[in-house]
């Protein structure tokens, strides 16, 4: 059972928001960060203590040296503080220290032994805990660990949206891939799922469209990076914001609310959804069509004894239908990922035919 990710003291109205640096580096920097946070009217205050980082040699935070500033800023300025653990001692010393809130990270999450052990040491504790999704664009290991963190008896949880690694460049530093949460917000309604604009851009420009977008899907809170001077931040410097450009980013947000009275606009409304039903069953039935014309064309390979990917024909598919598509308004990377996704059905139309 889920309990409401809610706070004493706290608004419950959306969106709950966590700001703080992407890493604790001196006291007196997040008692400024965290003082003008406080000065918003923000309640939780987050840091990163250590760091899973990539390549060793760089910075990989403070460790449990910070833990004792995070409770100054807790007994001082009277806000929550929230931390990064990524195992066993790390949920120990945040525990022993009085830490508020707890998450797993990207990393962390995609490990399910690492995720197990630290449900083990939560066994007994009362301690809202935050799940990032897993570095890969893969829901069902999302809602394993959450679920593993669940039968620990943790019951007041969110998930936290900070984007997928993608191979090659990209607009984002990792893709938000906005399937992914919405996913799990249809197969779990009752649990938060809170947005990591920070981690998804990569960069301070994008980060307004990204909290924008998550709020516009209705999702629960921000989680958003900021430092008193970010460009001479020991990690992550690019995607940190000072907490007067958050003041100003949070001050441009449009909530917009997720009900609809209006009788005229809900009348309205359903026409338009009557209209994408109609359309989204002729395009069943056109993708029908379209796998019996492939089941056809693998029983002349198989007779022909042909290879089943073609790959100078799916080149030529796709090229031509991006093409297409984008003289229909369409956007390049939609093109790409539903024939991607039509033309592995086919194959698999094909590969049992093979074998039949």
């Amino acid at each position: 059972m889920l309990e409401p990710f809610t706070f004493e003291g706290v608004p419950s109205e959306r969106p709950l928001l966590l700001a703080g640096p992407c890493s604790a580096e001196s006291e007196e920097q997040i008692m400024s960060v965290a003082a003008q946070v406080k000065e918003m009217g923000i309640h939780i205050f987050r840091a990163g203590l250590w760091k899973p980082r990539t390549r060793p040699n760089t910075f990989e935070g403070v460790g449990k040296t910070g833990l004792p500033w995070l409770k100054r800023i807790k007994e001082e300025l009277g806000l929550y503080v929230a931390i990064e653990v990524a195992n066993v001692k790390h949920v120990y010393e945040a525990l022993k220290h009085g830490i508020d809130i707890i998450w797993l990270g990207a990393r962390t999450t995609a490990n399910p032994f690492a995720v197990q052990e630290i449900a083990d040491a939560l066994q007994g504790v009362d301690i809202p805990v935050m799940v990032k999704n897993p570095v890969s664009p893969d829901v069902e290991l999302w809602i394993g660990a959450i679920e593993r963190i669940n039968r620990a008896g943790i019951s007041k949880l969110a998930a936290v949206h900070r984007g997928f690694s993608a191979y090659g460049r990209t607009l984002y530093r990792n893709n938000p891939e906005w399937e992914i949460p919405i996913e799990l917000k249809r197969l779990i309604p009752d649990l938060p799922i809170i947005t990591d604009p920070s981690h998804i851009c990569g960069n301070r420009e994008l980060l307004f469209e990204v909290s924008q977008k998550a709020m516009d899907l209705e999702f629960s809170g921000l989680m958003i990076e900021t430092h008193c001077t970010p460009d001479q931040a020991l990690s992550d410097a690019q995607q940190q914001i000072t907490p007067e450009q958050l003041k100003r980013l949070l001050s441009r947000l449009v909530l917009r609310k997720p009900d609809i009275q209006n009788q005229m606009l809900l009348s309205t409304l359903e026409e338009l959804r009557d209209q994408i039903d109609h359309y989204d069953d002729k395009l069943m039935e056109i993708l029908e069509l379209r796998m019996q014309v492939a089941e056809k064309i693998g029983e002349y390979k198989k007779q022909n004894n042909i290879t089943i990917l073609q790959t100078s024909r799916w080149d030529e598919v796709l090229r031509s239908r991006i093409e297409d598509g984008k003289k229909k308004g369409l956007d390049e990377e939609f093109i790409i990922k539903v024939f991607r996704a039509i033309h592995e059905e086919s194959i698999n139309h094909q590969t049992r035919i093979m074998n039949e």
